[in-house]
């Protein structure tokens, strides 16, 4: 019996594509009895007897089989039938987690799994990306390494900050020092954000007409230092930017006032305040609250065009205050963001992740890359809750339906396509309506594309955006200057391992378009003339100068969540159906709502799909592994909130008690 128990985890190694071998037979590894044999027996036993026998892989020959039937023989006097029934009942279960999805949420879900400590268990994460480790470049036509999106670090990022940290990797090697960026309309140069935690008093207050060298100096003594002080919010951020807006005018700027409230209001209230600022747009909440029509149309429009992907009127409000608040008026410093100084996100944070959770002493991560979920089939145990206990994907390579069975929890890291998918092919899945409202939510359409140029063409941002040009056709449009961002890896960009002393490379710009609809049927030759003769030149004039060399054009429809009015009651939980009726399957993505667990990290956001996998995966092993040990995650938050803001709720919460909401 105890050898039996001691041998099971080894011997249960043999027969990898049994699924369901540990439900009703025992694998026992058995050395030779005879001494005189090297031979090696694997005996699949059950409570009824020996079934079979199978050579291990350390067999030397079958020339020995002569001896099987004696060996056999000989094996089942040794073997009791009731020993090997206790066996089959007392010893434990290998655990099954499945996680759906490559993206930030699914290495959120899977890294809290491998890190649980919990013994006995396979771990699997199924992706329709071929390779979703991010171990294999993705390249254009012509070899270039080329990416989905151009995505920043913004300063409050802690969980992946620290994920830097735990693979041993140099931040400094990883990102960009933090960066400017930089608005252009039709115009010109409409305003430039800084680095507001770098400010320093003489670039902040020197410029000011009459008073600016009063004010510097006035400040540096009080202060003892050059550098800009940090201030309460939202006072540090005004006055941080006074000399970056070029064409703004104070009393547009000042009518933002308004919106502080509100997102004091709604930020602070209870679920039902914020499911009734969900049921505004946008565009209604900055009329109510006297936001000038400037401000909104240069400004915030062009922002949330390239924060949401959606204009403010097809925007929920609640969202929309969420974004503004954490990406902007949470600290000073709150809108300071970074990029990644080599190649892509994939290569830089995923691989290394992958890497390490791969190796069978960190988890064993196995990864099914080119493979699409066709079905999850809920069974209902004896707790008279549902389970989810099959799931079947496509191999895309094999073209062969294959299943995972006897699962013990899923994490559903899906965007709202995904979730569209899995949900219309589940039958099972689709009656709940958890799952059915999250998949009938819509995704919005982007394009990436990749510029290359015969010559360097200098910026004053490397990070830009686009606003008020009708040639975007209502789309939001940002222009990144990579040979800037990754000087150092400018051949890399170019697909390109050594560069001839006589060869010249120029820049390389990638250019993002959000809400992209309007732009998805025309040719990518047609969409690359858009960017080379109308928006580039237009923003900064030495584009007109520069010859295209090469070009890469990415198309990707409906695979952004898009926050609507009303969204939010239909955005998954990360509950799922909840603990009471369906406990083993979870959701994380940046859609998902959180409930008690909800992080600081908002909106469409890497740092907050990354938290809401760690914490589906969390929920999911309180909720399927109650009798293991296991180490649940360790979820790092983001800064507190500044006094002001803290102050600002109770005192909103005293007045709305009694006063109604006229907005």
């Amino acid at each position: 019996r105890s050898y039996g128990q001691q041998n099971l985890a080894h011997g249960s190694s043999f027969l990898p594509t049994t699924h369901n071998h540990l439900n009703n037979k025992i694998l026992l590894s058995h050395e030779s009895i005879d001494n005189e044999y090297s031979l090696r027996t694997i005996v699949i036993a059950t409570a009824h007897g020996i079934e079979a026998f199978a050579p291990s892989s350390t067999s030397p020959t079958l020339s020995s089989s002569r001896t099987i039937p004696r060996r056999l023989s000989r094996l089942r006097e040794a073997v009791d039938a009731q020993a090997i029934e206790e066996i089959v009942e007392e010893s434990p279960k290998r655990k099954k987690y499945v996680v759906v999805g490559g993206g930030w949420g699914g290495w959120g879900a899977a890294k809290a799994l491998c890190e649980s400590g919990i013994e006995n268990v396979d771990i699997t994460m199924i992706d329709a990306l071929p390779d979703p480790t991010g171990r294999t470049p993705y390249l254009s036509s012509t070899g270039k390494p080329v990416e989905a999106g151009t995505r920043g670090f913004w300063k409050d990022y802690p969980n992946i900050n620290e994920l830097v940290s735990e693979l041993g990797l140099d931040e400094n090697e990883i990102f960009t020092p933090y960066t400017n960026s930089s608005f252009y309309s039709p115009d010109g140069l409409e305003a430039t954000a800084p680095v507001f935690g770098e400010a320093t008093i003489d670039n902040i207050l020197g410029g000011i007409p009459f008073v600016g060298d009063a004010l510097k100096n006035a400040v540096a003594e009080a202060s003892g230092s050059d550098d800009f002080p940090m201030l309460p919010s939202p006072l540090g951020q005004v006055m941080a930017t006074i000399p970056y807006f070029e064409r703004l005018p104070l009393a547009d700027r000042a009518s933002m006032v308004g919106l502080l409230f509100a997102t004091i209001d709604c930020l602070g209230g209870d679920e039902e305040t914020k499911q009734q600022y969900d049921r505004m747009s946008a565009h209604a909440l900055f009329l109510r609250f006297g936001l000038s029509e400037r401000l909104v149309e240069d400004f915030i429009k062009p922002t949330l065009l390239v924060g949401l992907f959606k204009p403010p009127e097809e925007l929920s409000a609640f969202v929309v205050m969420e974004l503004l608040y954490y990406y902007a008026l949470a600290h000073q410093d709150s809108f300071d963001v970074r990029w990644i100084k080599n190649g892509t996100v994939s290569d830089s944070l995923i691989a290394p992740l992958a890497e390490r959770l791969m190796k069978e002493e960190n988890g064993g991560l196995q990864v099914l890359g080119g493979c699409r979920v066709k079905e999850i089939s809920l069974d209902k145990g004896k707790d008279g809750k549902l389970h989810a206990s099959k799931l079947s994907y496509l191999n895309t390579r094999s073209g062969e339906v294959e299943d995972i069975e006897n699962i013990d929890g899923i994490v559903l890291a899906l965007g709202c396509q995904g979730m569209q998918s899995v949900v219309s092919s589940s039958p099972d899945l689709a009656r709940l309506p958890e799952f059915s409202k999250a998949a009938s939510l819509k995704g919005i359409d982007v394009i990436s594309c990749r510029l290359y140029f015969d010559r360097r063409v200098e910026t004053r941002s490397p990070a830009n955006v686009f606003s008020r040009f009708e040639e975007l056709r209502g789309a939001g449009g940002t222009f990144f200057m990579l040979d800037q961002l990754q000087e150092e890896n400018l051949a890399g960009l170019w697909g390109k391992v050594t560069v001839d002393e006589d060869e010249t490379l120029g820049s390389v710009v990638a250019c993002d378009f959000y809400n992209a609809g309007s732009l998805m049927s025309l040719q990518d030759e047609d969409i690359v003339k858009i960017l080379t003769d109308e928006l580039l030149p237009s923003a900064v004039s030495k584009f007109a100068d520069a010859k295209l060399v090469d070009s890469w054009v990415g198309k990707y429809g409906g695979v952004v969540s898009w926050f609507s009015p009303g969204s939010y009651a239909l955005r998954p939980p990360l509950e799922g159906a909840g603990n009471g009726i369906l406990p083993n399957v979870k959701c994380s993505g940046d859609w998902v709502r959180m409930g008690e667990r909800e992080h600081g990290a908002k909106g469409l956001c890497q740092e907050r799909a990354f938290v809401s996998g760690f914490e589906a995966a969390n929920s999911l092993m309180k909720d399927t592994a109650a009798n293991e040990k296991f180490q649940e995650y360790d979820v790092l938050a983001v800064r507190e909130d500044e006094m002001q803001f803290k102050l600002g709720i109770e005192v909103n919460r005293k007045v709305m008690s009694f006063l109604p909401r006229f907005w």
